[in-house]
């Protein structure tokens, strides 16, 4: 997809805001017809740019109280070695990111738990037993002073 013009930046950007705005809401909000606006809104689902809609839910009300920053430093970078790690890292629904990174880590993850005991249970069942890892340095979070997955959408370049 071309990069957004400034009504589908504002559409992005609303919907991210709110998953859930009506369409005729969002078009009124942007002075919209509402064809106009379904349109748009179809193309930016299409073009991959909206990947999809959920609920933000709160981890501490779930239980989780838990929240660590796993660096994992590997020996081994084979292609095998590595497709086995994604695929572990993939279904653990514990880790709720993971990236490899430059640096003296390999990957960062980003992994919640209930608390202390099941983080280290989790420590010992899964991230020892991952194929090629060296080290395992993990961060527990002390406060969390800001959450979000919304993307600055307005300073995205525009056509």
């Amino acid at each position: 997809m071309d990069p957004l013009d400034k009504v589908d930046a504002a559409i992005a950007d609303r919907l991210q805001q709110d998953g859930r705005l009506s369409n005729a809401k969002l078009s009124e909000q942007l002075a919209l017809s509402e064809a106009s606006c379904w349109r748009r809104q179809k193309r930016l689902e299409e073009s991959g740019v909206i990947k999809g809609y959920q609920a933000v839910l709160d981890r501490r009300k779930l239980g989780f109280g838990v929240m660590a920053f796993v660096q994992i430093v590997c020996t081994q970078h084979g292609e095998e070695v590595t497709a086995a790690f994604e695929a572990i890292i993939q279904s653990c629904p514990s880790v709720l990111s993971c990236h490899n990174t430059t640096g003296e880590a390999d990957f960062l993850l980003v992994v919640v738990a209930r608390d202390l005991d099941d983080y280290s249970g989790f420590v010992d069942r899964v991230l020892r037993k991952l194929p090629g890892v060296a080290s395992i340095r993990s961060n527990l979070s002390l406060r969390e002073m800001k959450e979000t997955n919304r993307l600055p959408v307005q300073q995205a370049p525009y056509r």
